[in-house]
């Protein structure tokens, strides 16, 4: 593997190697801060990390993308700098902070997720760096806390308040498999996604609209403070809920109208989008790719209408894709703001789909967009 060579170069000695993947959420999104449905899957884009272990307790790290070294001291009192690194400061201050102990180490990071496309490359960074310390320091490694610590280390260290459901298929994906997380208990259920038992075999196929977004400019934040806001109203009719999850479409159609009019669109889109969510795990198991794309489309409407999340870009690469042969379905996927639309794609479409989609798109933008054909991979793992 190019990376270990890499390392011996630098470091000259003979690492370990691990990896965690990036992730796209099929459908489910801004749900899992509210307590409620996400069906994610892993990808087969991942973030490698080369190791060695130091009897010392610093930790020297270089990133392939990054023309730069960073070197800290294992600390629970580590904070945020302004650089790349604050991912890795916050894992191992979370997981210090969990009791853990942990060992110095000399690491090198490489990587094919592309950063800022809402794939989920900062998740992967932070897993794959909690796992290869642990792993060096021969800790036991829980998959579900080390995801917690990882959702931790994001919040704190980058100032997203994001959900659970990055960290959490950084974690435990399931190679062939979808997952449906609750992200209230964090039982998950695998479901099937590349198998030769739905007829006709459907592929997954993420198109980057170019465009990069930042969530911690305040938008992400923004949003999930309107939702709490939604809760904090609903609960005087409704009183016992504790995040949005806990509200019937029916209820919130009878109290939508004492909200203000932001908060409500807000809290819609939420409590339709987990209702999606259930029916499109249904639809999936069943092999029900038509239906399964009508609540992607559904999906992105509410997203850009309502929740306010999308951008030109992703409207217009979701409504070309609606056109093309062979969709089932497509809508923005991650954050928003940007990124990437997620495309189900009849098998035998994906090459025509893919050459399209890019010729349509810079028509009209201008932008050459990427696109990317993916199966569902595993979680966390040891390479070597």
């Amino acid at each position: 593997m190019e990376i270990k060579q890499k390392f011996i170069q630098i470091y000259g000695r003979e690492p370990q190697v691990f990896s965690a993947p990036g992730r796209v959420n099929l459908i489910g999104e801004h749900t899992d801060y509210n307590d409620g449905f996400v069906l994610p899957m892993a990808i087969e884009r991942r973030t490698w990390i080369a190791a060695a272990r130091r009897e010392d307790r610093v930790v020297r790290c270089i990133s392939t993308s990054f023309d730069s070294q960073i070197e800290f001291e294992l600390s629970e009192d580590l904070k945020p700098e302004a650089d790349w690194a604050n991912h890795l400061r916050g894992i191992v201050a979370c997981l210090l902070r969990d009791e853990y102990t942990l060992c110095g180490a000399d690491i090198l990071i490489d990587s094919d997720i592309p950063l800022g496309a809402g794939l989920s490359s900062s998740a992967a960074l932070e897993v794959a760096t909690g796992y290869t310390l642990l792993k060096l320091a021969g800790q036991p490694v829980d998959l579900v806390d080390l995801a917690l610590a990882a959702q931790r280390a994001e919040q704190e260290f980058t100032g997203t308040q994001c959900g659970i459901m990055d960290q959490y298929i950084a974690c435990l994906g399931v190679r062939g498999h979808a997952l449906m997380i609750d992200c209230r208990t964090l039982e998950y259920r695998a479901v099937p996604i590349d198998s030769d038992s739905i007829v006709p075999g459907p592929r997954v196929v993420i198109c980057n609209t170019m465009v990069r977004h930042d969530l911690t400019d305040g938008e992400y934040n923004r949003r999930r403070a309107e939702c709490e806001e939604g809760v904090r109203r609903l609960s005087s009719h409704l009183p016992g809920i504790q995040a949005l999850r806990d509200v019937e479409i029916e209820d919130f159609d009878h109290f939508a109208g004492s909200l203000p009019e932001t908060i409500r669109r807000r809290c819609n889109h939420v409590i339709t989008e987990n209702a999606r969510t259930l029916e499109a795990v249904n639809a999936l198991s069943l092999g029900d790719m038509k239906l399964f794309g009508q609540l992607m489309y559904a999906s992105h409407k509410s997203l850009s209408l309502d929740y306010e999340v999308s951008c030109p870009e992703l409207d217009l690469m979701v409504g070309t894709a609606s056109r093309i042969k062979g969709v089932y379905g497509a809508r923005m996927t991650g954050g928003g703001f940007g990124g990437c639309t997620v495309n189900l794609v009849e098998r035998d479409q994906v090459d025509n789909f893919v050459a399209e989609i890019s010729k349509r798109y810079k028509a009209e933008t201008g932008i050459t967009p990427e696109s990317y054909v993916t199966t569902a991979s595993n979680g966390v793992r040891v390479e070597h």
